[in-house]
């Protein structure tokens, strides 16, 4: 579950989500600097849930970058990683650029990757990158790919969202390239239209129409996106990664149920699995 999907205080939104079955979180930036009791209270309550953190979200805008632009972008990777490190988080989420100044250079934008990655390096942070669908040169996943596998670096990683790889219909025979043992997390969302073909409503529907995996009319594509990483061998964290303007105004009891319900459609309807419940019973398909 991730908490960018629920309204109110971090306190409850982490109690609704441990609620609902749950064993780990997502966190926002937002989660912590935002807290009205100040950072230590946010992540006193984070280690007081119990519940594991998958990832801390999200860098932006980070490669690519020169002078005073580019040191500026170091500074916020370095409070970034401290934020993660405090909260018991060991990823953190970075995703491609959409800044005009960013250049289209490969070379220098997986130096960058290199230097980000060396930074999170010795806090023991793994580094996922993420094609942003309206990124300005990386807005595929295999070019997120050649990004990451040009820059080289043991703890930086592939960062996989279906929301993207639908919103550019990009061929899933692309994710062969892929080694799975660099997939380092995958986000689940879906929505309710066809397409969304201009970078700009890519960016509309991403922030504020994403709904849970099993309620869109995507279905099928995130099934076979799953089933192909699993075929592929990744074995790693899925977080549904679901920015939606109604879920914020609704009880979080009722958005967490939704998400419960995309939880046993990922595990029993597409994986095939048996998934861990509230009460510690198991339920199969």
């Amino acid at each position: 579950m991730d908490t960018i999907t629920l309204a109110g205080p971090l306190e409850a939104r982490l109690a609704a989500v441990q609620a609902a079955g749950f064993n780990q979180v997502m966190l926002a930036a937002r989660d912590i600097v935002g807290h009205p009791q100040g950072i230590a209270a946010a992540i006193a309550a984070v280690r007081a849930s119990g519940l594991r953190v998958t990832g801390f979200q999200v860098l932006r805008d980070f490669e690519g970058l020169s002078g005073a632009l580019h040191s500026y972008k170091v500074e916020i990777a370095q409070q970034m990683i401290l934020m993660a490190r405090a909260v018991g988080a060991r990823l953190l989420l970075a995703c491609s650029s959409t800044l005009p100044q960013a250049t289209q250079d490969p070379a220098a934008q997986a130096r960058d990757l290199r230097k980000l990655a060396m930074l999170a390096l010795p806090h023991g942070i793994r580094v996922a990158y993420e094609a942003l669908s309206w990124g300005r040169h990386i807005d595929e996943v295999h070019e997120a790919w050649d990004l990451v596998a040009r820059a080289d670096m043991p703890n930086l990683g592939l960062g996989i969202d279906s929301y993207h790889i639908l919103a550019t219909d990009t061929a899933l025979a692309r994710l062969d390239e892929v080694d799975p043992r660099m997939i380092f997390l995958v986000q689940l969302s879906d929505f309710l239209w066809e397409r969304t073909p201009t970078p700009q409503e890519r960016l509309e529907t991403a922030r504020h129409f994403r709904v849970f995996p099993g309620e869109g009319v995507h279905g099928a594509a995130v099934a076979d996106l799953v089933r192909r990483l699993d075929a592929m061998g990744y074995r790693g964290d899925y977080s549904f990664e679901v920015f939606n303007d109604d879920y914020q105004q609704l009880p979080l009891a009722q958005v967490c149920e939704r998400a419960r319900r995309g939880a046993l459609w990922l595990a029993e309807g597409v994986l095939r699995r048996a998934v861990p419940l509230p009460g510690g019973a198991l339920r199969r398909a």
